[in-house]
């Protein structure tokens, strides 16, 4: 149907031209000397072997020693300058400046605006290239885009390749879908794909590695052949680690957890970002006491270790959890990788069980507490009496048994402490 309405389209505009050029044009508005350069089927030709070769073609322009030279039956082309479509052979092509497309053959629905721009393009369809010596080495590649001098220069064969500033994507030859904004952007880029570089210089020195993304002025510069390396920020020059992320002013700039807004980011596996800390009821459901799940907290294991020297040069002492050996306690507390495989710990979630265990614990105190003030306060009453009887005896008269009514306070004392009834005593008259 595409294919239908675009030729549908064609055979309109050829139409009207054709109407156009039967329609007689009043003499009181014509020019004289009569203009030359205008031949049949619309076509204008301006300079030395200019539409040379042109037999059946229609509507076709050029403008500059041996533009168009090769054009025999193609149409809509246009060649505004030395050399432009030397040897073009096919339809709605356009070239401005000397050399530009000079070699193309078959390509068609090309643009190239400057001096030697898809200079050597042959079979390519649908490139656009806007600079001195834009897209300047490709052959067959299809639907690239260059927008300033050098930029794609190198490109032969690769496709839906943009490239926006001076040099941008210069050394990319077969490289397919890549995007390039910037002076030198991707500058170096050889054969790699699906690499968005965005600011001046961004990613210059890559050379191989895909699927990387760099966006502000000398993003990236640190990137090589790595892919899946993700630089944002200025002057965030990353590393040579594959499948990395760097983001500029994120460690400097300080933003304490604190006040009536203490919300945090965190990622997850599949590299979305989110708030962390929401806990309204709105965002929950099946809310219920928490109660003895936290007991698995006791068959937790905790170690000390130093990370891998990829992760960490400085090898710090850490101390924290193995996420494999948690997921074998309780596999909601360990986060996993897009595989399926423990990747981290909830240390978030271990730390609401820790409360609950610590509350746990703490009613216990509290009811330890409770019968302990009961003892004491018992202890005391049971003093008090101690103390009455001493004193009774106390004020016994020695004729009168005061040395064994001494004893007896004692062992009176004594029971009383443990608990027991105090024993009886008869003083004879």
């Amino acid at each position: 149907m595409e294919n239908r309405n675009i030729t549908n389209t064609l055979t309109t505009v050829l139409l009207a031209l054709g109407f156009l050029a039967l329609c007689p044009t009043p003499s009181a508005f014509g020019v004289v000397p009569a203009p030359d350069g205008g031949y049949p089927g619309g076509n204008t030709a301006e300079g030395t072997n200019a539409l040379l070769s042109r037999s059946t073609g229609t509507y076709n322009t050029a403008i500059g020693i041996y533009s168009l030279l090769s054009l025999t039956d193609g149409n809509f082309c246009t060649g505004v300058g030395a050399g432009t479509l030397f040897v073009n052979a096919a339809d709605n092509n356009t070239a401005t400046g000397a050399g530009a497309l000079l070699s193309n053959t078959t390509g068609g629905g090309n643009t190239a605006n400057g001096a030697f721009a898809l200079f050597n393009n042959t079979e390519g369809d649908a490139n656009t290239a806007n600079g001195y010596q834009a897209l300047f080495s490709n052959t067959t590649g299809d639907t690239n885009t260059a927008m300033g001098a050098a930029a794609l220069f190198s490109n032969t064969i690769g496709n839906d390749n943009t490239a926006n500033g001076w040099g941008a994507l210069l050394s990319n030859a077969v490289g397919n879908s890549n995007t390039a904004i910037g002076r030198s952007a991707l500058g170096n880029m050889t054969h790699t794909s699906f690499n968005t570089a965005v600011g001046s210089h961004a990613l210059v020195n890559a050379t191989g590695g895909g699927l990387n993304t760099a966006i502000g002025a000398n993003a990236g510069s640190n990137v090589t052949t790595a892919s899946n390396v993700i630089c944002i920020g200025a002057d965030v020059a990353g590393a040579n680690v594959f499948n990395s992320c760097y983001i500029g002013e994120i460690y400097t700039t300080l933003q304490p957890v604190v006040g009536t807004n203490p919300d945090y980011v965190t990622i997850n596996s599949s590299g979305r970002l989110g708030r962390a800390n929401v806990s309204s009821r709105r965002y929950k459901h099946d809310i219920k006491p928490m109660d003895k799940a936290s007991e698995v907290l006791f068959a937790l294991k905790p170690v000390s270790f130093r990370y891998n020297k990829d992760y960490d040069a400085t090898q710090t002492l850490a101390f924290g959890l193995i996420a494999e050996e948690v997921a074998e306690v309780d596999a909601n507390l360990v986060g996993r990788n897009p595989e399926g495989q423990p990747e981290s710990v909830r240390y978030e979630q271990i730390n609401a069980m820790l409360l609950n265990e610590f509350l746990k614990e703490h009613v216990k105190i509290e009811k330890l507490q409770a019968a302990l003030e009961a003892v004491n306060a018992r202890f005391k009453e049971q003093d008090s009496k101690v103390q009455k009887v001493s004193a009774q005896l106390a004020a016994a008269s020695p004729s009168r048994g005061g040395v064994e009514m001494s004893k007896f306070a004692r062992r009176t004392a004594g029971r009383i402490r443990r608990g027991g009834p105090p024993p009886q005593m008869v003083v004879n008259p």
